[in-house]
């Protein structure tokens, strides 16, 4: 009996660190002046990311609102990370029209791309720290140029990109901690 409680135990240690552990991880997000509005019908800024967005609930992802996309913009796109993770990227997703007004809680808008998270897979990855409360940053940023990046981008790459075209941003942060 004793080894399937440890055979839990290491799947559960192996999702934990899938969901804030290893992986690629980014160097600090791009700068840019802060001008854009970043918000989500599912929490409050600052406020507590409901279990559903989360591995302990179903991992939904969260709906986004965006705001204050200039007419220069070329290309609007979204990161979403954990600077308590040491920059463990949960989502990328670029190529994004410069009308776009958010992303629902299902699909993408129309020509937009997902690149790879932290974990290598394509698309959200829920946030799951190990241990204690992490901030999650959903970045919003607007390009100067299309980025051109490819579906399924490695995380680091994408941040290049919009470090390199990025004309404003905005961010809305959301908290989930585990025991």
């Amino acid at each position: 009996m004793a080894r399937p409680a440890a055979l839990r135990c290491a799947v559960a240690a192996a999702v934990a660190l899938a969901g804030c552990g290893g992986g690629d991880k980014v160097e600090i997000a791009p700068a840019a002046p802060a001008r854009l509005r970043v918000t989500s019908p599912d929490f409050a800024a600052n406020g507590t990311i409901p279990a559903r967005f989360t591995c302990t609930g179903a991992g939904d992802r969260p709906a986004m609102r965006f705001g204050g996309i200039p007419p220069g913009a070329k290309e609007v796109a979204l990161l979403v990370i954990d600077p308590d993770a040491g920059g463990f990227v949960h989502w990328t997703v670029y190529a994004m029209a410069p009308g776009t007004t958010g992303i629902a809680a299902t699909g993408l808008p129309p020509g937009a791309r997902e690149g790879r998270n932290s974990t290598g897979s394509t698309g959200w990855t829920p946030p799951c720290p190990p241990s204690g409360t992490h901030r999650y940053g959903f970045e919003l940023y607007w390009l100067r140029a299309p980025s051109r990046l490819p579906a399924g981008a490695d995380p680091q790459e994408v941040v290049d990109a919009i470090r390199a075209r990025a004309g404003g941003r905005g961010e809305l942060i959301g908290r989930f901690g585990r025991g």
